[in-house]
């Protein structure tokens, strides 16, 4: 393969820095806007993704990662260590701007991004592959470049060091785990630092009494056998909250977004609100406290029944997919938009379209910018009032965004 000399000029969506050599673009991992390399470039293609061989002019932007897994085992974890903190947020509000312009059409600013106050130790949930080694278990993370493969975790500095905790005393009763070769594991710490543990994979699981038992720190234990859904083995707190999968890993930034939400929602002084992908249904149940009738559509049937048990008369919980319900929950003044990182289906879009009377607002929470991105393009009759980012992931390139909507076009 032909060898070229490239200076990278941003950082594209998932971390890679961007380059040009001869008109063609080249995605190059673990590098930073200013870097000038070595690499070598395959003969073809309009894009190609290559390693610096050599490094020949380091950017200012650079500095020392502080995980010894990013830079021993490529750690796919995160993808921006390398990258000065200010220059990181940077990097994560032009990520929003381009799939902002180059997807859904339309032209902003780089948005703001407010920094997360605690860029190391901040996830409250971790999440690792689980393979059986001879003399016990291994837990730990992929090489960004070899998915396949899976090394021994040995610490995560973006982690608070609780849920490391938690993992070791997993590790030491490996021996109750389900009696297969690989699994998954999710650890978080709940808002009061009690754990739980989800565990994915195996279809039996004879000794989930001993293993609990073996792990003091648990408060609840989920399993997701096989091809199956998930389900609750054990718990020390029966008023626990259902739905695992709705931890915040961030909850500092988390927070901060919701007040945001709720902010922008205030500010357009509805009575009629509809919570799309509820979750837990904070957000919902803290406006619905402002005296704002409130419609809280999560797919959850628990999540679901957690929300409708704490919203006030006049205010009502669905569970059901949003856009099999949403027609039916409008009109609105607001719509608040949560989705997953797929972000909506396009049946949303078009129900919030044709809305006669057309909403006043929609508030879109996003974790995914290329999706928002498609989904902002997909509402034509809408434009973006604000936009701003959220640091919810530091030293990896995701972001959250909060884009509010209005009627009418630019």
């Amino acid at each position: 393969m032909p060898v070229a000399e490239v200076t990278i000029e941003s950082i594209a969506a998932g971390g890679d820095g961007v380059g040009r050599v001869d008109g063609r673009v080249v995605f190059v991992p673990r590098s930073a806007p200013g870097d000038v390399g070595v690499l070598e470039m395959p003969a073809t293609g309009r894009f190609a993704r290559a390693e610096f061989r050599e490094l020949r002019t380091p950017s200012p932007l650079r500095v020392q990662p502080s995980c010894m897994h990013y830079v021993v085992d490529r750690c796919g974890g995160c993808q921006l260590q390398h990258l000065a903190y200010d220059a990181q947020l940077e990097a994560k509000g032009r990520i929003v701007r381009d799939a902002m312009q180059r997807i859904g059409r339309r032209s902003i600013d780089v948005p703001f991004v407010r920094a997360s106050p605690h860029p190391w130790r901040y996830r409250r949930k971790l999440t690792l592959a689980l393979r059986r080694r001879r003399g016990g278990w291994i837990a730990g993370l992929h090489p960004f470049d070899d998915p396949r493969r899976v090394f021994s975790l040995e610490d995560c500095p973006i982690t608070h060091e609780d849920v490391l905790s938690v993992w070791r005393e997993v590790l030491a009763a490996g021996r109750h785990l389900p009696q297969v070769q690989e699994l998954r594991g999710a650890v978080r710490l709940d808002d009061d630092d009690s754990a739980s543990l989800t565990v994915e994979g195996g279809r039996a699981w004879t000794d989930s009494d001993a293993f609990f038992g073996a792990v003091p720190r648990l408060a609840t234990l989920w399993w997701v056998p096989e091809g199956q859904g998930r389900r609750r083995l054990h718990t020390r707190r029966e008023d626990s909250a259902p739905g695992a999968s709705f931890a915040q890993v961030n909850p500092a930034v988390a927070r901060g977004l919701q007040e945001r939400v709720i902010a922008l929602t205030t500010r357009h002084q509805p009575t009629t609100v509809v919570d799309a992908y509820a979750g837990l249904g904070q957000t919902a149940i803290a406006l619905a406290g402002r005296g704002m009738r409130l419609t809280a559509i999560e797919l959850d049937r628990d999540a679901s029944a957690w929300t409708g048990a704490r919203l006030p008369d006049g205010s009502r919980a669905i569970a059901a997919r949003v856009e099999a319900v949403l027609a039916e929950a409008l009109p609105a003044d607001v719509v608040i938009l949560n989705p997953p990182r797929a972000g909506v289906d396009a049946r949303v879009t078009q129900i919030l379209e044709s809305a006669r009377p057309a909403p006043t607002a929609l508030i879109y929470v996003s974790c995914d910018p290329a999706t928002l991105a498609r989904d902002v393009g997909r509402l034509p009759s809408y434009r973006i009032a604000s936009i701003e980012s959220f640091d919810m992931f530091p030293q990896t390139a995701h972001v959250e965004t909060i884009c509010e909507l209005l009627p009418g076009t630019t």
